[in-house]
Order: C-alpha cells, then sequence, then structure tokens
C-alpha cells in the first residue's frame, strides 16, 4: 500500500499580492524543474498543511500550495471582502503567470475538486491534468445532503443535536441562521455557532471511524474565521449559477483526468463524482472501497499516491 511521501520543506514561500487588501500565502517544494502540480484545498475556509505536499514524489513534481483568501496562513485571515471563487480561480491564473508556468496539474478534493473543474472549465489551454478526491459539485443538492435533506437522517442524534442550536425550516434559512450567528457582533454567539458548525461537519466527514469525533481547536479566532468564510460561500451559492460545472463539462480539456471517491464518504456523495465520469469519455474513476472523505484516511493516500505516480507515466 503507498504511504505518503517523506516530509519536505518548501524551497521557496511568500505572498502573492492579490489586491483589495488580500495577501495570498503561497509555496513551492519539490523539484523547481519538475511537473508543475497545484494543490487546491478544500473548505471553503481551511488551508494547506506540510502533509499535503507528500501526495506527490518530489523528484519529478514542482508542488505548488496556496491558503486560499482570507484562509490559514493568508492575509486577512477571515477577510471575505473581495473573496468569491471567481477571485480565487484569478489567483490561481496570476500565481501561474507570475512563476512563468504554461501548464498545471491540478489537484484538488472537495471543495477543492470545485475549484479545480471550474478553472480547467476557464482555462482549458493551461491544463495538463487533473486530479480529484471526493467531487464536490456545489450544487443546492449537494449541500442539503450535508446538512437538512441527507445525512442527517443517517445521524440523527447528532443531527438534534445541532440543530437545535439554530432556528430554521429550510437549508437556505439554516445557511441564514449560522451566517447570522457566525457574524454576530457577540463573540460568543460567533464561537458557539463555529462549534456547533465544525462538531457536525467533523462528525459526518469521520462517520464510520471507530472512534467518536472530538472538536479540538487549537485558536478560536481562526476556527470562527473559517466558518465565516464557509458560511458566506454557502450563503452566496459558491458564487456560480446552479449546475454550472456539468452545464460546462464539455469545456474541460482533453487530458488525464483520474476521480477518486471514499464509497463511505458522508460529506460529499459518490453520485457526484460518478456523475462527472459519466460526462467525462475519457475520465477514470476509482471508488475506495474501504474509505470516507478525508485525504488522510490510509486507503484514499494509497489510490491519491497512485493517482500522481501514474500521472507521472501519462505525462512523461
Amino acid at each position: 500500500m503507498n504511504t505518503l511521501y517523506p516530509e519536505l520543506e518548501p524551497y521557496v514561500h511568500g505572498y502573492l499580492e492579490s489586491g483589495n487588501s488580500h495577501e495570498v500565502y503561497v509555496e513551492q517544494a519539490g523539484n523547481p524543474e519538475g511537473i508543475p502540480v497545484l494543490f487546491l484545498h478544500g473548505g471553503p475556509g481551511s488551508g494547506c498543511s506540510e502533509n499535503h505536499r507528500r501526495y506527490f514524489n518530489p523528484e519529478h513534481y514542482r508542488i505548488i500550495l496556496f491558503d486560499q483568501r482570507g484562509c490559514h496562513r493568508s492575509r486577512a485571515n477571515g477577510d471575505f471582502e473581495h473573496n468569491t471563487t471567481q477571485h480565487i480561480l484569478g489567483d490561481v491564473e496570476s500565481i501561474r503567470r507570475q512563476w512563468d508556468i504554461e501548464q498545471l496539474v491540478l489537484f484538488g478534493g472537495s471543495w477543492g475538486a470545485t475549484l479545480a473543474l471550474l478553472y480547467a472549465e476557464r482555462y482549458p489551454g493551461q491544463i495538463a491534468g487533473i486530479i480529484l478526491r471526493g467531487a464536490f459539485l456545489a450544487r443546492q443538492e449537494d449541500f442539503g445532503w450535508f446538512v437538512n435533506e441527507g445525512v442527517n437522517r443517517l445521524l440523527p442524534d447528532y443531527w438534534a443535536e445541532f440543530a437545535s442550536q439554530f432556528e430554521f425550516t429550510t437549508t437556505a434559512e439554516l445557511i441564514l441562521a449560522i451566517h447570522q450567528q457566525v457574524f454576530s457582533e457577540n463573540a460568543k454567539t460567533q464561537l458557539a455557532a463555529a462549534k456547533a458548525w465544525a462538531l457536525w461537519a467533523g462528525r459526518v466527514a469521520t462517520h464510520g471511524f471507530v472512534n467518536d469525533y472530538q472538536l479540538e481547536i487549537d485558536d478560536e479566532t481562526k476556527l470562527v474565521n473559517q466558518v465565516r468564510i464557509e458560511m458566506h460561500y454557502a450563503k452566496h451559492r459558491y458564487f456560480i449559477e446552479e449546475n454550472q460545472i456539468l452545464n460546462a463539462i464539455h469545456r474541460l480539456p482533453d487530458v488525464p483526468i483520474r476521480i477518486i471517491h471514499g464509497r463511505k464518504d458522508m460529506t460529499c456523495v459518490p453520485r457526484s463524482s460518478w456523475l462527472l465520469h459519466q460526462a467525462l469519455s475519457k475520465s477514470e474513476l476509482i471508488l475506495v472501497n474501504n474509505a470516507g472523505h478525508l485525504a488522510s484516511e490510509p486507503a484514499m493516500i494509497d489510490a491519491l499516491v497512485n493517482a500522481t505516480d501514474n500521472m507521472l507515466t501519462q505525462l512523461s
């Protein structure tokens, strides 16, 4: 079984001046002369970690990671002004141009897969290959499944605990309720809503694990900011048209595309990746039996590292 490549440090890191007060953290690791691969993290609102460099063979890949606007090390943390899907896609293109990269391999999971698909549909000529994990199509039914119209029926006790903290009837009302609380002027209200959301999301993502999920918070301010950005995007329907990705799927370039999805994924259901695969005549779909949503699960690491190694073979 494949495991992560050894730990490595970036050979360059800094900030991309994105305008509108945003400074986007960017780093490169691996081989400066290797195949450029861009890692797109999930969320919205999370960020990259040192382990995200380790899905790629550092001898052959030029590994590029960046924290999306307002996320993790990007500044200002939690800034939601001038922070839309279109802004993030523009940041990706700025990275490509400023670092004089002709074509990129895109590697994205969950929300990162959403961004990878949207970028590839907008800039097909700049794509060498695509690897997706746990695809999220950002439709209303996809978000609805995650809350009020799907997985809540499988986790009724956790859902009851979560839902008791908000007043709502529909999914749209729930998004607004969480949004209002995390943007409240009362710090205790903000934190309570952020904790409730993070606990629910963690329980869904780890569904099927032996141990119950325990919420661990290193930085309460960053947690609130992360949930703020997530609700900012959810409230605005991810700043795209409904079903935009599938409607524009014909714009994707004729490049190697591997789609990987855990069969036990309760956050982004496998049907999303299945629909993508059906719409793409030359894609490869891998449903990983013993895996859920998280990229850090052993079976998922095996599949993802295999995908990045295989991409090298296809592009050589």
